[in-house]
C-alpha cells in the first residue's frame, strides 16, 4: 500500500491498516487515479452551529469543534463537491462509496454526487434504538441516519455480495432498513469520538461491498471504526484524519483488535491548529 500519499503516523506490520494526518482535501489529490476499491466516508455534519442536545439527560450545546460548523449553504455544497470529486477519481471503475450523514449535510451531498456522475444505488436509513429526546418538543425525535451507497459511475459493475447479505438476515433480502445499536462502551475503551460509528454499521458495509485483500479508505476517519471492520475481514484500510489524538485513539484500537505489542515513540511532528491546548501525544507506534 506504498501510494506516498501525506505523513504517514502508523503503519502495521502486516500492511493492512495505514493512519495519514492531514486535510482529506489536501491529501486525496495525491492518491493515484483508480488506486481504491472502496470509500466510506463520514463527513462533517455541520451541526455545530449554537444547537443543543441531550447528553447524559442533560441538556447541552452541540460543539464538536471547528470543523463540524457550517459556513453557509452554498459553502457547504462546495466543500462536498471537492472531496467527492477526488474520491471518485481515486475510485476503481467498478468502485462504489458509502457517505454518512443526517439532514444537516445529506442532500448535499447527494446533489454532488448526481452532479458529479457518481451512480446512486441505496439509500440506507440506520435506525438508532433509544436515541436521545428532543429537548425542545417542537420536533420529531431523531432517530435515524442516512447511508448513500453509490458506484463510481452508470457503467459500474458494482461488487455487491448479495447471499452474504442474505444469509445475515435469516434467509430473506436484507431491506435499506438496518437497526444498529449507537457504539458500545466496549468500543470506546481507549477515548472517545462525538461523532464515533458502531463497529456493526462498518461491519455490514465491508462485507457487502468488498472482497478480502480490497483497499478501503476513510477520508475523514475519526477514531478508525471503518479500519477496525476491514482489518477484521482481510480487507486493507488507509485512513485520513486531522486531529491527532484520534490517530493515536485508532492506533490503540488496531494494535488491541490485533493484539499487537508496541513500543512509543514521540514524533517531531507540528501539531495542526484542531489540537490547539491539548497536551501533546506519541503519534508513531511501532509495532515489534
Amino acid at each position: 500500500m506504498d501510494m506516498n500519499v501525506g505523513k504517514t503516523v502508523f503503519k502495521s506490520e502486516r500492511d493492512d491498516f495505514t493512519l495519514l494526518m492531514g486535510d482529506a482535501l489536501k491529501l486525496l489529490g495525491d492518491f493515484p487515479d483508480g488506486s481504491v476499491d472502496m470509500v466510506f466516508a463520514d463527513p462533517p455534519y455541520f451541526l455545530s452551529n449554537g444547537g443543543i442536545t441531550c447528553r447524559s439527560g442533560r441538556q447541552a450545546r452541540v460543539d464538536k469543534g471547528g470543523w463540524d460548523r457550517s459556513e453557509g449553504v452554498e459553502a457547504d455544497f462546495r466543500f462536498q463537491a471537492a472531496w467527492l470529486s477526488q474520491c471518485r477519481r481515486i475510485l476503481k471503475p467498478n468502485g462504489t462509496i458509502w457517505v454518512s450523514g443526517t439532514r444537516h449535510n445529506i442532500f448535499s451531498v447527494g446533489f454532488a454526487m448526481q452532479r458529479l456522475g457518481y451512480k446512486l444505488l441505496n439509500d440506507i436509513v440506520w435506525f438508532k434504538k433509544n436515541p436521545p429526546p428532543n429537548l425542545s418538543c417542537r420536533y420529531f425525535t431523531h432517530a435515524t441516519e442516512t447511508v448513500l451507497w453509490a458506484a463510481r459511475s452508470e457503467k459500474s459493475r458494482h461488487c455487491f455480495n448479495y447471499t452474504l447479505m442474505k444469509k445475515a438476515n435469516l434467509g430473506k433480502q436484507m431491506q435499506s432498513l438496518w437497526t444498529i445499536l449507537p457504539p458500545r462502551s466496549s468500543e470506546k475503551l481507549f477515548g472517545r469520538h462525538p461523532t464515533q460509528k458502531p463497529i456493526e454499521l462498518l461491519e455490514r458495509i465491508v462485507l457487502s461491498s468488498t472482497q478480502p485483500g480490497d483497499l478501503v479508505l476513510d477520508p475523514f476517519s475519526g477514531s478508525g471504526t471503518t479500519g477496525i471492520a476491514a482489518a477484521r475481514h482481510g480487507r486493507r484500510y488507509i485512513g485520513i484524519e486531522l486531529n491527532p489524538d484520534y490517530l493515536e485513539l485508532s492506533a490503540q484500537r488496531y494494535m488491541a483488535e490485533t493484539h499487537t505489542h508496541v513500543t512509543a515513540e514521540v514524533a517531531d511532528i507540528e501539531r495542526p491548529a484542531v489540537a490547539t491546548g491539548l497536551e501533546p501525544l506519541p503519534l508513531y507506534l511501532t509495532p515489534q
